[in-house]
């Protein structure tokens, strides 16, 4: 009964062990084989349910490893392009990122809270996000992005991962 308690916050919504499960998967990067290293998610939106009770991973709103140089071309890309240009989501994407040091690879969560979003719907996603926050342990970097001109360009989140340290994003240079 206490974990209830305790995943519940002000907006009385919880996090589906689905979404806790993702983040873990995600979070441990213990060596595996090559065909569970493509089933990792690179990328995944999370969304509350259709009675705004809980947080849950939302259906096929992921990115894959294995997708990447099969469907996907740029993973950055295509992960904003998961985003509703009109509702909120959270998100947990997994960067992978060169300093003039070293490579580096970081999970990174993300409220997205686009300024079309309805009014309601950032008033209980705003509420909300402690309680799925508080899961996710560890994370390093949080990203707040209200609108497309905030994420669009991934020099941004080079920023967020490490100031003007940070030479390239998935290959890419900065």
């Amino acid at each position: 009964m206490a974990s209830l308690l305790n995943s519940e916050k002000a907006s009385g919504v919880t996090v589906n062990d689905e979404v806790i499960k993702v983040f873990n998967d995600m979070k441990v990067r213990k060596s595996s084989t090559q065909e569970e290293i493509k089933k990792r998610k690179k990328a995944v939106l999370f969304c509350l349910s259709d009675d705004k009770r809980q947080i849950i991973v939302e259906e096929a709103k992921q990115i894959l490893v294995g997708d990447i140089g099969d469907t996907v071309e740029d993973p950055y890309t295509s992960f904003v392009k998961l985003l509703p240009l009109n509702d909120c989501r959270y998100a947990l994407y997994d960067a992978t990122y060169e300093t003039k040091e070293s490579k580096k690879e970081d999970l990174v969560f993300i409220f997205w809270a686009p300024e079309s979003a309805p009014l309601k719907s950032k008033m209980i996603y705003a509420s909300s996000k402690d309680a799925i926050k508080k899961k996710f342990t560890g994370i390093k970097h949080e990203w707040q992005v209200n609108g497309l001109d905030d994420i669009k360009d991934r020099s941004t989140l080079g920023e967020k991962l490490g100031g003007n340290v940070v030479v390239s994003l998935e290959g890419k240079p900065l």
